[in-house]
Order: C-alpha cells, then structure tokens, then sequence
C-alpha cells in the first residue's frame, strides 16, 4: 500500500512539475512536436499556459488519490477520475483551439 501510494504522489508530482515548466517557461518543447506545430507564435504563450493548467489539474488528481488511499478511503479512485478528466479535458480544448486538432 505505502509503495502504491508514494508512486502515486512521484508520478503527480511529475505532471505538476512539467505542467508548470510548460506554463510558466513557456517549455511546449517537452510536448511532442506535433501537439504544437501549428500554433501560431505569438499564441504559445496562451496554449503553455492551458497545457500546463491541464497536467497540474491531472498531477492533483493523482496526489489527491494517494492521500484519500493512505487514509484508507474507499473513494480515491473519484478524485484520480476527477482529476484526469478535468485535466484532459482542459488539454484537448487547448489542442483544438490553439492547434486546430485534438489529434495533430
């Protein structure tokens, strides 16, 4: 149980950290290149920082989950699904509008 949950806390720590190098270093180049290729210049600065916004919301899920799993909850697995999809969701919308794709 304690490893599960410090692999849970490494891992959205993770996402958290990349989320804000991509946000606030403007960093799009730890995406691959084909997330942002058709971004325009002077828009980066507005996608990083919806990307970003989409990791940390997922590496909070995923934090929050092995908190409510070290406290023995048998509900963790709602804040992971919370988080992953607001997360995502936050991510795709940025794709489509910035790149013009969800998926290139």
């Amino acid at each position: 149980m304690i490893v599960g949950v410090c692999i849970k806390f490494a891992v959205g720590a993770l996402c958290i950290v990349l989320g804000l190098l991509i946000w606030l270093k403007r960093k799009v180049s730890l995406l691959h290149t084909y997330h942002y290729k058709n971004v325009k210049p002077e828009k980066i600065p507005s996608y990083a920082r919806m990307v970003g916004i989409g990791l940390i919301l997922i590496g909070v899920g995923i934090c929050v989950s092995g908190v409510l799993d070290l406290l023995r909850s048998s509900l963790w697995w709602v804040a992971l699904i919370v988080g992953f999809v607001s997360g995502l969701t936050v991510f795709c919308v940025a794709q489509k509008k910035y790149n013009g794709s969800v998926f290139g």
